[in-house]
């Protein structure tokens, strides 16, 4: 069943996972976690976006190390049919272009992005 044709069941949530090692300021932060929303929002079945918009939106703002690690989860969240975008900086302000900051992923069904992002830290 494709994602478009299977039924939704349980809470719907999308998780950004910022990579911390960059020491974004907070304002910088606030964007690309923005950016990361929107564009992994735009790539879930038209199904999930109304659900989830119609269920209030909820989203965590998990941590990692690395973009490699960003890279990986990107990689496992797409192979689970997840909807997900990893975001590279312009580099018109605090990092050099093309620098992957965060990783939007969902939304969908919480349990199925728990599978890959569950043992992840809260951004603090």
């Amino acid at each position: 069943m494709s994602g478009a044709d299977r039924p939704i069941q349980g809470r719907i949530k999308q998780v950004i996972i910022v990579d911390r090692s960059l020491n974004l300021p907070t304002g910088k932060l606030a964007a690309q976690v923005a950016h990361a929303a929107i564009l992994a929002f735009l790539k879930a079945t038209p199904q999930l976006q109304r659900t989830w918009f119609e269920t209030g939106m909820a989203k965590i703002v998990l941590a990692c190390d690395s973009a490699e690690a960003l890279r990986k989860l990107a990689d496992e969240a797409a192979a689970a049919g997840l909807s997900t975008a990893l975001v590279a900086d312009a580099g018109r302000t605090v990092v050099s272009a093309g620098t992957i900051t965060c990783l939007g992923v969902g939304p969908d069904e919480a349990s199925r992005v728990d599978l890959i992002t569950g043992a992840l830290p809260l951004l603090r």
